[in-house]
């Protein structure tokens, strides 16, 4: 007698390096090792005296509650009123430590295009942040960018990510786009579909550079979100689910370098006096 083995269920099959980065699961190891790391970065961006912050991150972004308990008052851009939180913020994160502030930031909520924001005072702000791949979602970057420069006062700063043609080429490769893959490293805009029907913009650091100065911003510093892999992180909290900390650390080391291979760039900008 024949028996066939049984095929393995598609809830339990490994998911390809661009559908993880695609369809992120923030209950994995890695995704929670991916937030604790930009935790860790945006710590080090937000100014250390109290200021008046623009988050254009989306509501699920968790650097908004990091910014208020370090004493910024944040103005955060909704999509829709029934996407403000509910309940008051309280520091979630318990991987690192959150210097108490002499007051707490205040968070104001409002709705409003968080790709054009024309609706704002011009050099309301002392920073902008535009994370969790806000402008890789709007195809109209530049602009965005124009905005976020015309709403910041002189010496304001922005800290963004975007996703980084590594991704986009993977997401091609996967989706068989083997002529436009061919194309993609050389590309002037590289806009890529994704698994959601959804499109992203992808850039290369260079890219990204010229976006910002021609925008007037200083560029500051660039560099990969992570480097190291899914499967390296999920090995190493597998062997040792108490190595978070050490594996965020080796993490903000390794992306000293001038290796621009992550999957998502972060840079930081200061608007000139």
């Amino acid at each position: 007698m024949h028996v066939r083995p049984s095929s393995t269920p598609a809830s339990d099959r490994p998911r390809s390096p661009a559908a993880q980065f695609a369809t992120p699961d923030r209950l994995s190891d890695y995704w929670r090792f991916y937030w604790a790391v930009a935790e860790a970065q945006i710590a080090r961006w937000l100014p250390e005296a109290p200021s008046r912050l623009l988050d254009l991150s989306s509501p699920d972004y968790q650097g908004t509650p990091r910014a208020v308990a370090a004493g910024h008052d944040v103005v955060a851009l909704l999509p829709s009123a029934d996407s403000a939180v509910r309940r008051p913020l309280r520091l979630v994160n318990g991987r690192a430590a959150v210097p108490r502030p002499a007051r707490r930031g205040r968070l104001r909520q409002i709705v409003g295009d968080a790709a054009f924001p024309r609706f704002l005072a011009a050099e309301s702000f002392d920073g902008v942040i535009a994370d969790n791949r806000v402008l890789s979602r709007q195809l109209a970057t530049e602009e965005s960018v124009a905005e976020i420069a015309r709403v910041l006062r002189p010496g304001g700063r922005v800290l963004l990510c975007v996703d980084s043609v590594v991704l986009g080429m993977a997401l091609l490769a996967e989706q068989d786009c083997w002529p436009e893959l061919s194309h993609a490293p050389s590309a002037d805009v590289l806009l890529v579909p994704w698994p959601d029907g959804s499109i992203t913009r992808c850039f290369t650091a260079e890219q990204l550079t010229d976006t910002l100065t021609e925008a007037g911003l200083e560029l500051e510093w660039i560099k990969p979100r992570t480097v190291l892999s899914a499967s390296t992180v999920e090995m190493m909290l597998a062997r040792d689910p108490r190595s978070m900390n050490r594996l965020v650390e080796m993490e903000l080391r390794a992306t000293e370098s001038d290796d621009y291979v992550g999957v998502h760039l972060v840079a930081a900008a200061r608007k000139p006096l």
